[in-house]
């Protein structure tokens, strides 16, 4: 068994070549430590959100009269809970142990879901929804900052990508059980089968909670987790600072400043938000599509295309993180989503197509949005030299994409307009040419600056034997050496 999951190990290049015996050993007890619960937390924070839209074309609309723009205003709910935690929550992960704090916000939110099954009224759903994107605040933000904050470059992209896949995985089970539920469940001791979603989601988040007070790590500097020893605690934190990740160094009064005059924070934050833009066809517009033709598509199958999109981001977030891991560069991927999604979105735009070229385009879409991975990844690399800075500028962009998602959905995508949204394929085209323009001004700064860091130290007479980051993974020894040869004439 041993052999067969080592050849397949070999074959995925899930290890980079050339660790030691002891630095294997200790990646593959950080990936059982932290990927279980980071990829199940994910999961079970997408499983519960997403079983709101399910529900919402499963019943709950006539069941509390959800007409005209409620679903846009409960969604907002949602999202301001969301939002007005985002940067305090990291801060407290600076300074409180992510084992304890991670945990039992999730068991809060899993609380709330529980509630969402039982409302009897919009105002009672508005205010469940609230609290629900309240306590979850800590999981997508908290987990990014904790999981790139173990790992080598080289190791990150396949790491981001296999926790991240856990968003449209959510979405995708979202979706059967609430086929499932609606099938087999609608009416079972007087609860309609949109209930019965809330409910199970409950039954599968609690667990997953439990979990995490048992075998998350916490920060590698503070670290006091059972399954390590002190020697495996030394390794990791020598493996970083041999990568160029500096440790932390807490919560200072100048972290402030740090972030107001950093370039690479305003940078990589903007990029993210526009990305997020860019992609939003891949979630509402694409299930109100469906449901607006029942004639072709009945509830059932509604919730089962609908996770067409999600398997398109899936597999698109494991093939290009680990193309990027491999290749050791970011950019093809980057780059490829912004074009895909400026035809994906002026196609939708024209919207009289053939229905055929309409699931390609959403499918597009959906494969986009599953380079977050890569631009997560990208951005922990950029911000290397400062994990504070990170946590803040993870936070921010989280909490800026959330306003963007709550303030013009009102204006670019309400749902009167559904399923045309015309006024928001336009907008998504626009901001899919502004995505791309930003990212070159990005990679062109980061070029800059590795080549003014690296003059300074052939003045200084230094070599660091590591290069910053540009699209892609920095690297050491020969690699590094053609790297920033090549790197130099370009």
């Amino acid at each position: 068994m041993t052999g067969f999951i080592s050849k397949l190990e070999n074959a995925a290049r899930w290890l980079p070549a050339g660790m030691s015996s002891e630095e294997r050993s200790l990646v593959h007890k950080l990936d059982l430590l932290i990927l279980p619960y980071a990829c199940l937390s994910f999961f079970v924070k997408y499983l519960d959100i997403s079983a709101l839209t399910n529900a919402y074309v499963s019943g709950m609309k006539e069941d509390l009269d959800l007409y005209g723009n409620r679903l846009n205003y409960i969604n907002a709910a949602y999202e301001v809970g969301y939002v007005i935690f985002q940067i305090p929550s990291n801060l407290v992960l600076i300074k409180y142990p992510a084992q304890y704090y991670l945990p039992a916000a999730e068991i809060f939110w899993g609380m709330f879901t529980l509630g969402t099954g039982f409302v009897k009224n919009y105002e009672q759903l508005v205010v469940m929804r609230f609290f629900v994107g309240l306590s979850a605040t800590s999981c997508y933000v908290g987990l990014v900052h904790v999981v790139n904050s173990w790992y080598k470059k080289r190791e990150l992209g396949r790491r981001n990508a296999l926790f991240w896949i856990a968003n449209p995985l959510g979405q995708m089970v979202a979706g059967y059980l609430q086929a499932a539920a609606y099938t087999n469940l609608n009416n079972h001791r007087g609860l309609q089968g949109w209930r019965w979603l809330f409910i199970i989601c409950t039954v599968i988040t609690i667990p997953v909670a439990i979990l995490g007070f048992f075998i998350f790590p916490d920060m590698p500097d503070r670290t006091k987790s059972r399954y390590l020893s002190e020697e495996e605690k030394a390794l990791a934190r020598k493996r970083l600072v041999d990568e160029g990740f500096k440790p932390s160094t807490g919560l200072k009064k100048d972290l402030f400043k740090r972030v107001l005059v950093s370039w690479r924070f305003y940078a990589f934050v903007l990029t993210l938000v526009i990305f997020c833009q860019m992609t939003y066809a891949e979630a509402t517009p694409f299930i109100l599509w469906l449901d607006s033709q029942p004639e072709k598509y009945p509830i059932a199958l509604v919730n089962n295309l609908s996770t067409m999109t999600n398997g398109a981001a899936a597999a698109g977030a494991l093939i290009m993180s680990f193309y990027s891991d491999i290749r050791g560069s970011r950019l093809e991927p980057i780059i490829l989503s912004g074009v895909l999604c400026i035809f994906a979105n002026l196609v939708l735009s024209i919207w009289n197509i053939p229905d055929g070229l309409k699931f390609f385009a959403f499918i597009s879409v959906g494969w986009s949005y599953g380079t977050i991975p890569v631009l997560i990844t990208w951005t922990a690399e950029g911000l290397a030299n400062d994990l504070e800075l990170r946590a803040v500028s993870f936070a921010t962009y989280n909490t800026v994409a959330e306003i963007c998602g709550l303030v013009i959905p009102l204006v670019a995508w309400p749902v009167s307009k559904a399923p045309k949204f015309r006024g928001g394929f336009i907008w998504a085209t626009c901001i899919s040419f502004l995505y791309l323009f930003t990212v070159s001004l990005t990679i062109f700064k980061l070029r800059r600056s590795r080549k003014n860091k690296a003059s300074t130290e052939l003045q200084n007479g230094i070599d660091s034997g590591e290069v910053d980051s540009e699209v892609g993974t920095s690297t050491i020894g020969v690699e590094t050496t053609v790297a920033t040869t090549k790197d130099a004439n370009a």
